[in-house]
């Protein structure tokens, strides 16, 4: 019986790794599953999977740094025992911070099992000197972008592109909603710190809009009720009551498919919105030292996906100190006046989106892992 430790460290790892299970499990069935993950991963896999993400899904180097004793304290457990078990393969799902250290420390503390990679981490964007450190500890790495395949196998490193996932959840998300005309999307993301920065821009952004554009309405996607919560009492606190009204739960996809426009938060959800077709600005506020740090290893020209997958801005990046209430409005404005304008981003994101593979991803990456163990 095939023993596999699993690890993912945010939200969307959780999805991804629960995805890549279930297939796995068709394929080896009597597999025993354990490791760290959240409420997705628990389902397709049992109670060896230990619900860390929410605790673990920080962002931002120095809301990191604070948790330092935390991420240190686990990193040393779980080598401990992985040591100890000696699964034959362990699989790693995104989250490059711990997972990149933990395949490290694995193969200096003697781990002769299989480590596979799945999610690519983005060292093509921020780090490439380690992608020789990676193909060094890895034996395989799966990714999601057609461009990462070339990238990695150039280090050496066994590289299978499996398509993006986001492919076939469009295809059981898509209704048949018609494009609401004046309808502004608001999308600030799945974390407390994202919405603590995005959301107060957002409510100014909409007055702003409203002097412009009077009929312009406003709807605002809650990642739960949580955000949900504090987001009506941010809005008390900034004295616009009326934002609460805005406020949605559970229907982030449909909102995408339902507006006219939107400003999506920079990370998958963006991506997301491309699949939908949405008519969107990407905007981005972390901590400044947080930003400095990033600035000075980041080395690609764009911030979001889409626009890295096209090589060229498709869409508007509103980026840290060029993130305003001001400037938002100006991005919303132009997109709801100009027919034109949404039209050519949708057909834009329609042929990046059509890079990304015809379905099927979490079957071929599983099909990859199981390869591997006979490999």
């Amino acid at each position: 019986m095939k023993r596999v430790f699993i690890i993912a460290g945010e939200v969307s790892g959780d999805t991804h790794a629960a995805g890549l299970l279930r297939e796995l499990k068709e394929l080896e069935p009597d597999m025993k599953v354990i490791g760290l993950g959240g409420p997705k991963m628990r389902e397709a896999a049992g109670d060896g999977i230990e619900d860390w993400v929410e605790t673990a899904g920080v962002v931002g180097l120095w809301e990191v740094l604070k948790m330092y004793r935390y991420f240190k304290d686990k990193m040393d457990a779980v080598l401990d025992s992985l040591l100890d078990q000696k699964p034959e393969a362990v699989i790693l799902v995104d989250y490059p911070g711990f997972n990149l250290r933990l395949a490290s420390a694995l193969r200096t503390g003697g781990y002769q099992g299989r480590i596979l990679y799945y999610i690519s981490p983005q060292v093509w964007a921020w780090k490439k000197g380690r992608v020789k450190l990676m193909a060094k500890v890895l034996d395989l790495m799966i990714c999601i972008f057609p461009f990462e395949k070339e990238f990695y196998e150039k280090s050496g490193l066994r590289t299978e592109f499996s398509g993006h996932p986001m492919v076939d959840r469009v295809v059981t998300l898509k209704r048949d909603w018609k494009r609401e005309p004046g309808l502004v999307g608001w999308f600030p993301g799945s974390r407390m710190n994202e919405v603590r920065r995005l959301f107060p821009i957002m409510m100014d952004a909409a007055k702003i809009i409203k002097k412009t554009v009077p009929d312009a309405r406003f709807a605002i996607s809650a990642a739960n009720e949580t955000l949900a919560g504090f987001m009506r009492q941010m809005a008390d606190e900034h004295g616009m009551p009326e934002a609460k009204r805005w406020i949605e739960t559970g229907t982030v996809y449909d909102l995408m498919q339902r507006a006219e426009t939107g400003a999506v938060a920079s990370g998958t959800a963006t991506l997301e919105a491309a699949c939908f077709g949405l008519p969107y600005t990407l905007i981005y506020n972390v901590s400044w030292p947080t930003y400095v740090i990033g600035k000075l290893v980041v080395r690609i020209k764009h911030l979001g996906i889409v626009n890295i997958l096209a090589r060229c801005e498709i869409v508007k990046e509103l980026v840290q100190g060029g993130l305003s209430a001001t400037t938002l409005a100006t991005s919303m404005i132009e997109l709801l006046q100009s027919e034109s304008k949404r039209r050519q981003i949708q057909d834009d994101l329609t042929a990046v989106v059509a890079t990304l593979g015809s379905g099927g991803a979490y079957a071929r990456a599983a099909k990859a892992v199981h390869a591997s163990f006979a490999a």
